[in-house]
């Protein structure tokens, strides 16, 4: 069986397996101490196999310039779109990221982050952490620097490091070149023998423009691993290296609908694609595409059952509105004939916070208050933006959700300096991130 998604049309085919498989190897995973492994090489291949076609022009690339209209690629962009845009896999479905592929009015095409987010370009995407973190099964991507053994329980070196101790599901680190320079994370996807002989090894990661899957030969392996003071690594306790950060936790990455075929809506479709979140009075653009001409009556938007507004569009084309009332969204068309389209469904939602006034002691707690509206807050996390650009987790418990406030334990920030904080919030269309900047002091 294939495993890869090839998008073009009204359903973007998923070739049968990967969805099935990857239950049976959950199953397993409970009695096989190595198929979390297998289950990680699976879910790599969700985002590094599937094919989708850009159907417009101004999809930037970040290896310069932009995708070509009509032109197939494999596996998600590479974008590193932190809290400005959505990372595939983790705030947004892929299938959100395929119905924005089809829509030419999409964000795809009309936002661009190159020259404003550090190493990014289309406002969806992956980047090496994410790709390999998303595999790993994590609730949250960890930092290429963070998944060895000086940042985590449960991981080893491995010994020797050569082809052929390799394992499937080992994880390949470069450390920055530079101090301050950017790392490198890669996965070993498959090891190929004769005999007992290693004689080659399948890596993959996402690198612009998209993903790589590069078969080395063992000894171009061993070249690899030696050569800018690479380290192969091993997860030996899983349960260990995640800590909390475990996907099973939460509502993403959700591997289930990630992996299922999506019916990509040919009539209508939402500036961010369909399945997603906006905030709160952020303009929702529906495209009224018709692709197949057969004449649209009405566009009617509909907050749970009740209607919320009819509206009479002039031809084809982009209308926008904006929603203050929190709640999960469809929109359908009416069509010439009195038949109804499929139906694109959106969340809107409200997420705000503010930290204490003055600067909070690295040494004493402090209190962060937060408002949300149709998301469940998962955790504040703060993040140094310094070298080794430590992260730390406050995940969030029912009692904080209800009360709209978390605390800060003391010395959970082990140095004073500058933090980012975020406040993520998730529900069964995606989730959204809040950011603020705080100086800590001791």
């Amino acid at each position: 069986m294939t495993k890869r998604w090839s998008v073009g049309g009204v359903v973007a085919a998923l070739a049968i397996g990967v969805c099935f498989q990857g239950f049976l190897l959950a199953q397993e995973a409970k009695t096989s101490p190595r198929a979390w492994q297998e289950q990680a090489v699976e879910y790599a291949r969700i985002m590094s196999r599937v094919q989708w076609t850009p159907v417009a022009e101004g999809l930037p690339n970040r290896s310069g310039g932009y995708f070509k209209k009509g032109t197939e690629y494999t596996g998600v962009p590479y974008s590193s779109v932190k809290t400005v845009g959505r990372c595939i896999g983790f705030d947004i479905y892929l299938k959100t990221f395929l119905a924005a592929v089809q829509n030419p009015q999409s964000v795809l095409y009309t936002e661009n982050l190159s020259g404003k987010v550090s190493n990014a370009a289309p406002y969806y995407g992956k980047v090496c952490s994410t790709f390999t973190s998303y595999a790993l099964q994590c609730a949250l991507p960890y930092r290429s620097s963070h998944h060895g053994p000086e940042s985590r329980q449960g991981v080893v070196l491995v010994e020797p490091q050569s082809a052929q101790a390799a394992e499937p599901g080992d994880i390949i680190y470069t450390p920055p070149a530079k101090v301050g320079g950017g790392s490198h994370v890669e996965l070993v996807t498959a090891v190929e023998r004769d005999g007992a002989r290693v004689k080659a090894i399948r890596v993959e990661d996402s690198w612009p423009p998209t993903t790589r899957n590069l078969l080395r030969q063992a000894s171009n392996f061993d070249s690899h691993i030696s050569s800018r003071n690479r380290r192969l690594y091993r997860v030996t306790d899983f349960a260990a290296w995640h800590g909390q950060n475990k996907a099973e936790s939460y509502l993403f990455p959700n591997y289930g609908e990630d992996s299922a075929t999506p019916a990509i809506n040919r009539v209508l479709l939402l500036d961010r694609g369909d399945w997603v979140a906006y905030y709160k009075d952020q303009a929702v653009k529906f495209n009224v595409m018709d692709q197949d001409s057969q004449g649209v009556r009405l566009l009617v938007v509909k907050r749970g059952d009740a209607v919320v507004e009819q509206i009479a569009p002039n031809g084809k084309g982009v209308i926008e509105r904006l929603f203050s009332a929190c709640g999960d969204y469809t929109a359908h068309c009416v069509m010439s004939d009195g038949s109804l389209s499929q139906a694109c469904e959106f969340a809107v939602c409200e997420l705000e916070f503010s930290v204490p006034a003055g600067q909070p002691r690295r040494s004493a707690p402090w209190e962060i208050k937060f408002t949300a509206g149709n998301l469940s807050v998962i955790t504040v996390q703060l993040m140094s933006p310094k070298p080794p650009y430590g992260r730390y987790n406050v995940w969030l418990t029912e009692e904080d959700r209800r009360s709209g406030r978390v605390t800060v334990p003391a010395g959970l920030i082990p140095d004073p300096g500058r933090v980012q904080v975020w406040l993520i919030g998730e529900n069964q269309y995606g989730r959204l991130t809040r950011q603020q900047e705080v100086a800590i002091v001791e």
